[in-house]
């Protein structure tokens, strides 16, 4: 790991109101977009590429359509540790155009794996671009590490990962015209198409940090290096692996992680069975419908993120509390909507209504755990997010399991109000553990033991920058 020697300055903003930061906040905020628009495509496309009036269409039964669909995230969870290791070694740089690219050069591979290799081909695919995509988060997190001052982390930062739920909520809105107009393949290649380009741009304008950059202003640096501690010299950390798993507020951190991720996967994918089964409705074949619950976390990412960060500059609150604000609307508030839902009449307007409503207040997570990683320890935050989303994401082979174990009956109500009551516990529970243990305060074990400085401060990051 790359860590600072911190000295301090006095902070003082740069005039230009679009800085190298802001540059840096728009790519990594189109990279989300693309990076979700390549997971979640084909949900739509394999409709698609099923319906036998389309040319070139495929004999899939709905097992292997389900198990192209998911195979992605078999693969998800395993790059994500070694990702913010190596995001935290040689700059969150080198990882993202990885991730980029790599899922950018298999998503265009996926017309041709289905005509030759059928569905085990497409499916093989599936799971390399889900690996890969394992670099996606602990990349950008480094980034942000790096490049986001204190007094602008949440909304900056909100605005960043928002662009994960509009690309998935654009993808699910085009998908079905695009497939109409140019045929399904045009799905895949215009996504790899879009990644192959911001692969070439952000090559050209990204960097790993203010430090090794040559488009940020000296005054800009200053700015960015003085709000996070960076003044100084920079020194390779190891990992405090026994620390990090034994601190109680990261354990906390996991939790809530795990827990949003529950309820995250039962609204993208149960809510459609429940759609079809207790209100005959195929949200799947209708883009706007399957779109709401990501455009609804879209637009409400960014009054959190600007209300958090005004609570927090102002002192309001402490960022601890600000965080705990935020987590608990984003948890209890998605909780009491289920319960809601778990009774909710028959009435297809309501139901999505009480949708947008539980996925929009579900946006309290960005400034609440989202970004606290980089609050208990900077110097290790790739690595972090790598951990709880790599456990978190254990969440996505769960939930379709209990779910089968608690529903023999996808038509009967009662039935689906086991399962929303479970989601409702598992918000109310995972977001009180939180409160109780959960912390933003900066962790002793972000910290060098050692005073000494590295010989070569920033080598490691700098040859990595050229050599990209």
């Amino acid at each position: 790991m790359i860590g600072i020697e911190e000295q301090f300055v006095d902070i003082q903003k740069p005039k230009s109101l679009f800085g190298a930061r802001h540059v840096q906040v728009l790519m990594l905020f189109l990279a989300m977009m693309i990076a979700y628009g390549m997971r979640v495509n084909m949900t739509s496309a394999v409709i698609a590429m099923t319906n036998t009036t389309n040319d070139n269409s495929f004999d899939w039964d709905i097992k292997i359509q389900d198990m192209v669909v998911v195979s992605f995230f078999w693969g998800y969870g395993f790059l994500q540790i070694p990702g913010g290791e190596i995001a935290g070694r040689f700059g969150g740089k080198v990882v993202i155009v990885l991730c980029i690219a790599i899922n950018s050069f298999i998503t265009l591979l996926l017309p041709t794996s289905a005509y030759y290799g059928d569905w085990k081909a497409l499916r093989a695919c599936r799971i390399l671009l889900g690996l890969f995509q394992g670099f996606l988060y602990p990349s950008v997190h480094n980034l942000i590490s790096k490049w986001v001052p204190l007094e602008e982390r949440n909304r900056l930062g909100t605005i960043i990962y928002s662009g994960a739920h509009l690309g998935a909520a654009m993808q699910f809105m085009a998908s079905n015209a695009i497939a109409d107009y140019w045929g399904w393949p045009a799905i895949f290649y215009i996504n790899g198409g879009l990644g192959a380009l911001w692969t070439a741009i952000y090559l050209y304008v990204g960097s790993s940090s203010p430090r090794v950059s040559k488009r940020v202003s000296e005054e800009e640096k200053l700015y960015i290096q003085t709000s996070l501690g960076h003044v100084g010299e920079e020194k390779k950390l190891r990992t405090p692996v026994k620390a990090t798993f034994i601190s109680l507020p990261f354990n906390a951190l996991i939790i809530a992680h795990s827990g949003y991720e529950w309820g995250f996967w039962i609204l993208t994918t149960l809510i459609p069975n429940f759609m079809s089964h207790m209100l005959g409705v195929d949200i799947t074949a209708n883009g706007l419908m399957a779109a709401l619950p990501y455009l609804s976390l879209y637009i409400m990412s960014f009054p959190f993120g600007f209300l958090t960060d005004y609570l927090v500059n102002k002192k309001l609150l402490s960022i601890t509390a600000a965080r705990k604000l935020s987590c608990s609307i984003g948890f209890y508030g998605p909780a009491i909507g289920f319960i809601v839902l778990a009774y909710a009449p028959a009435d297809v307007k309501i139901v999505l209504l009480i949708l947008a409503i539980t996925a929009g207040l579900s946006a309290g997570h960005y400034t609440g755990f989202l970004l606290a990683h980089l609050d208990m320890a900077p110097n290790f935050a790739g690595t972090l997010m790598g951990v709880t989303d790599y456990l978190a994401s254990a969440t996505g082979v769960m939930v379709p399991t209990v779910a089968s174990l608690l529903m023999q009956n996808e038509t009967d109500q009662i039935e689906w109000r086991k399962m929303f009551f479970l989601t409702s516990f598992i918000y109310f529970a995972c977001n009180t553990l939180y409160v109780l243990y959960g912390t933003c305060e900066k962790r002793k074990w972000n910290e060098p033991k050692s005073k000494s400085a590295s010989k070569d401060n920033d080598t490691a990051e700098t040859k990595s920058e050229k050599s990209v």
